[in-house]
């Protein structure tokens, strides 16, 4: 099983279908904080709608086309998920994409595992280009990519749908000869 520790007790690990229950009930505890931004949350109602997901990131991982991981809390409680979506290979590039429980904001775990999968898409993947697109509004996910030297490119304009609601995204890149260590 792939897993990589984060400072703090923190820690990656690929899901299993085995995970399905424990992650529909960390969506379903944290709807309302998610549902703001993530368009998916709404089609979440219960443990086997996750199982798609799982399955797909599994395939992913084999087909190695991307990488999404559960975040670990010290006691095994899956607590968010991070993951690189589908590489360009031919181009060099992919994009990063994450979440976080509520209650587990404010301790720099995301950044570590925004982190550690930049470091990863750079040096292992020798990867070029990292994108991260935020809600323009979402001050907690624009924080991320700030905090770790990514550079604003811009803002699309009406680029997402959540229920009814169009929002605007910024986009954040970084390029592998920006990254420290790269």
């Amino acid at each position: 099983m792939l897993r990589h520790e984060l400072p703090g007790g923190y820690a990656l690990r690929l899901l299993e279908e085995a995970d399905a229950d424990e992650l529909f009930g960390v969506i379903d505890a944290n709807r309302e904080h998610l549902g703001r931004w993530m368009p998916w949350v709404a089609s979440e109602h219960e443990p086997a709608d996750v199982l798609p997901f799982i399955r797909a990131t599994r395939r992913q991982f084999a087909d190695n086309d991307g990488l999404q991981t559960a975040i670990v809390a010290p006691d095994g409680r899956i607590v968010g998920m991070v993951g690189v979506h589908n590489v360009d290979w031919m181009n060099r590039k992919s994009s990063i994409g994450y979440w976080l429980a509520r209650d587990e904001q404010g301790r720099g775990t995301m950044t570590e595992a925004v982190r550690a999968y930049v470091d990863h898409a750079f040096t292992t993947w020798k990867l070029n280009r990292i994108a991260i697109q935020a809600a323009v509004e979402n001050a907690r996910s624009r924080a991320i990519p700030e905090r770790l030297g990514f550079r604003e490119e811009g803002i699309l304009r009406g680029v997402e749908r959540i229920g009814d609601r169009m929002l605007d995204g910024v986009v954040y890149a970084m390029l592998a000869a920006d990254w420290p260590g790269a």
